[in-house]
């Protein structure tokens, strides 16, 4: 037997793999665990005398979600914040709704295209991004406006003589939302469209499967990837919204984000801008382990078939 030319004591290899990833694992505690941390520090802080807040651990910012106290000390129920929690969800499920059920025939259209069209159409669908935020929902205020585009159509056509503006209020920020967002819907869809194997519907088609029952059955399951992530990257934006609902919305129709703006802002309640802003991440965390767990569930289920 040979003797081992290895040192007992031979320092080991270094893990690539761990040196590799360390610059990431660097960015993203400097830039996303240190924040978030720092943002739960303050939501269990109490609000200073001149605004800001003070080291004191309270629970006071999560309480004043639910209550607020009486004349005698006493907690009374007040909805107010639970209400904008709710307008928020509602309006953010609308807009990934919306968004689903426009960017899906869309996206399935350019796909259908010969290659320069496909590329021209995608660059249109891209075009909004290369123009400010603010920008594209301020054209919005033209659009819905006292005086503006959509009235001066219908009184030029005669359907109206006088209505109210559009703008301030839930219809208004919805369609700023699906306006702003709706790309982000039709990129994932139309990429797990283009890879969609066409002799599968062909297939479907010589079987004698109608148009609905292709769609239902084979081009449906295979595009819910696309789906899924283009709902991700729809709800979650729409959930901390801030230029809609201050533009659109005028400031008295409050979502989550600006409600978390104005905490941190005039009002100068950290605390309480902190603690909505960590609901707000527990909403879309759970929002994303759910989609998680039911994209792993339906997995397992198309495997065992």
């Amino acid at each position: 037997m040979k003797p081992s030319t290895k040192s007992p004591n031979w320092p080991k290899s270094p893990n690539w793999n761990v040196l590799g990833l360390l610059p990431a694992h660097v960015i993203m505690l400097l830039t996303l665990i240190i924040p978030i941390g720092i943002i739960i520090v303050v939501s269990f802080s109490t609000r200073g005398p001149y605004g800001g807040f003070e080291y004191v651990f309270t629970s006071a910012p999560y309480k004043q979600l639910l209550f607020n106290e009486g004349w005698a000390g006493e907690l009374e129920f007040n909805p107010q914040y639970l209400i904008v929690v709710g307008r928020t969800l509602i309006l953010s499920a609308v807009t990934t709704s919306i968004c689903l059920l426009v960017s899906f025939p869309v996206a399935y259209f350019i796909a259908l295209q010969r290659s320069t069209i496909k590329v021209a159409l995608i660059y249109l669908v891209t075009l909004p991004f290369w123009v400010s935020m603010i920008v594209r929902v301020y054209s919005w205020i033209i659009i819905l406006g006292k005086d503006g585009v959509i009235e001066k159509t219908l009184r030029g056509v005669g359907l109206v003589d006088q209505m109210d503006s559009l703008l301030f209020g839930n219809t208004a920020m919805l369609v700023g939302l699906v306006y702003s967002y709706i790309p982000l819907m039709i990129l994932p869809i139309f990429a797990s469209i283009e890879k969609l194997d066409r002799a599968l519907i062909e297939a479907s088609h010589d079987l004698y499967g109608n148009r609905l029952t292709t769609l239902r059955r084979v081009i449906l399951p295979l595009t819910r990837p696309g789906m899924i992530a283009g709902a991700i990257l729809v709800f979650v934006p729409s959930l901390g919204a801030v230029l809609e609902p201050t533009l659109l919305g005028g400031g008295k129709t409050m979502m989550m984000g600006n409600l978390i703006q104005l905490q941190f802002g005039g009002a100068r309640n950290w605390p309480l801008g902190a603690a909505i802003a960590i609901v707000l991440m527990a909403a879309v965390m759970i929002f994303l382990v759910f989609q998680g767990l039911r994209s792993m569930r339906i997995e397992g289920l198309e495997r065992a078939s």
